[in-house]
């Protein structure tokens, strides 16, 4: 537990030195560079600072305020981070230019006077701005509004024909949270039995908060409906918010929490494994915690298909070790506000979408609901219903 306690500590610090130096950035590119007003730029200071500041300080306060004010500070504040962020990737892009432009300038022995200076400032601050509000509004439309089902065939060489046909309905990274409660979940879940669903897996960042908080916010997955089941496995975020608890919670409303371990989908030889296993980082916050895939497949039948929740996309490299015919991720959210794709390729072999790595298939979701932002740029939020054959794949 001091582990986790310190991982935490590390990435608030973290955290705040790579908001301040967002922060520090915006204030030289949208307020000192153009030379604006003084008082335009003593007033923007402060606001930055006070933005600034808000961002890791709200992670403690919202935990103290009642749901409803710590749900209207969460959104201020995160909406204010999808615009930063936003802000910061349109600026970083007109970098290359301002740098040709004075490069070109001393070329030609022409210094760029102040006037012009000021005014190719001003111009690609404006720009900037315009973009990101763009940007913002559109992507808080596309994370705010409903939620597409996003239907995916996958063929299975070592599915029974009898079972050509199953529907697997997937949730993940739902973030029931500050900003995201119980009337939205209750709404997915109704679309989900409306899939008449024969399989229902959560694949894990369920919540960002305790069994305490959001007891009454989760209750509605009691409510989901599937032939053989409800299946969760644990995301990261699960080992933020008590993990043991949530285990345990999720168990007395009915969903079925997969550690380490299979259960078989279907009846006689017509049947299939459905595994589960914690999330990659589990043992680091919990003795006993993490994946083992060792486990999952001891004593295993070797032609029966198998089927594997788990969060992350990088537990494919020890599911293709194992047999695993599907691998049924999260945890990238597809990126969720671009550019950040391109660094969630950093950590991650998969980021979206349905892919293979040898013999084993793998499907990554873009997330049921968002974290953090409210916004989805370039990354729609999916309820991903996977349709199963027998046969091979293409």
């Amino acid at each position: 537990m001091q582990r986790s306690v310190l991982q935490y500590a590390i990435f608030i610090v973290v955290f705040a030195l790579l908001v301040f130096a967002i922060h520090f950035y915006l204030w030289h590119r949208l307020l000192r560079a153009p030379a604006l007003h003084q008082r335009v730029q003593t007033w923007g200071k402060r606001v930055l600072v006070a933005l600034g500041v808000a961002l890791p300080v709200s992670m403690f306060v919202v935990r103290l305020l009642p749901r409803s004010a710590g749900a209207l500070v969460s959104f201020v504040v995160y909406t204010w981070m999808g615009v930063a962020a936003l802000l910061v990737s349109t600026l970083l892009v007109s970098e290359p230019m301002r740098a040709a432009v004075h490069a070109l300038s001393k070329l030609v022995s022409r210094p760029l006077d102040e006037a012009r200076r000021k005014f190719l400032s001003r111009t690609i601050a404006g720009s900037a701005g315009m973009i990101t509000f763009g940007l913002a509004g559109s992507g808080a439309a596309e994370a705010l509004g409903e939620v597409a089902v996003r239907k995916v065939n996958v063929a299975l060489g070592r599915l029974p024909k009898e079972l050509s046909g199953l529907r697997i309905v997937q949730l993940t990274d739902v973030h029931v949270g500050p900003t995201i409660g119980r009337a939205w979940l209750a709404e997915i879940v109704g679309r989900v039995n409306a899939l008449d669903p024969d399989v229902v897996v959560i694949t894990g960042d369920l919540v960002d908060g305790s069994v305490e908080a959001l007891r009454e916010h989760v209750a509605p997955l009691a409510d989901l409906r599937a032939k053989h089941g409800v299946y969760f496995v644990t995301g990261n975020h699960e080992y933020y918010s008590g993990v043991e608890a949530w285990i345990e919670e999720l168990g007395r409303i009915g969903v079925r929490v997969l550690r380490n371990e299979r259960v078989s989908i279907g009846e006689g030889a017509a049947s299939f494994d459905l595994a589960g296993v914690d999330d990659w980082t589990g043992g680091s916050y919990v003795k006993g915690h993490g994946p083992n895939m060792a486990k999952v497949v001891a004593g295993r039948d070797p032609n029966r298909e198998l089927v594997l929740l788990a969060h992350q996309p990088r537990q494919i490299f020890e599911a293709a070790a194992h047999g695993v015919g599907l691998q049924i991720s999260g945890h990238t959210h597809g990126g969720q506000i671009f550019p950040a794709t391109m660094f969630v390729r950093l950590q991650q072999p998969f980021v979206a979408g349905l892919d293979r790595l040898g013999e084993t298939q793998i499907y990554v979701s873009r997330g049921t609901g968002y974290w953090g932002p409210p916004m989805r740029v370039g990354a729609p939020a999916e309820i991903t219903l996977l349709e199963l054959s027998s046969g091979a794949a293409s």
